[in-house]
């Protein structure tokens, strides 16, 4: 029987109370929907440090109560950002990383419908929280379609 692999995949946002808790929710289920969770470890984290400490926003926490998850912490293969900012500041540190091994990029890069970024909605409302939930499902199922 061969060895399976685990394969490790964080979610990257600006502040980390926004989209990437919501994409990392998004794609636990997703893996333990499909029986191969063991085959993964799962996080999210920020580029800054404006939110340090403080939980994911309440209004992402509503929208995924309401689609039935709970944000677990796990603690990477697969480094996913939200955004070119992200992007540029994981890029520019991964740099200053000797044998980084990450493949870094946008998550949005596997959404389906073509929206690259995935908009903070931080200023936004409840819709604006549904509609990164909704992004965050097609990416992170095409992203786990094509990586299996």
């Amino acid at each position: 029987m061969a060895e399976q692999v685990t394969k490790l995949v964080l979610f990257v946002c600006l502040g980390n109370i926004c989209q990437s808790p919501i994409a990392e929710a998004v794609f636990r289920k997703l893996v333990t929907d499909q029986n191969i969770s063991d085959n993964w470890r799962i996080d999210s984290v920020a580029t800054s440090t404006y939110e340090l400490g403080n939980p994911p926003d309440y209004r992402g926490q509503a929208c995924m109560k309401k689609h039935g998850y709970q944000r677990r912490l796990a603690t990477f293969d697969y480094i996913l950002c939200m955004d070119e900012s992200n992007l540029r500041d994981l890029n520019r540190k991964s740099n200053q990383v000797k044998n980084c091994r990450a493949k870094i990029e946008l998550l949005g890069s596997y959404d389906p419908q073509k929206q690259l970024i995935i908009e903070d909605p931080y200023y936004g409302n409840d819709a604006d929280f549904e509609t990164v939930y909704q992004q965050c499902v097609r990416c992170c199922r095409a992203f786990l379609e094509q990586v299996r």
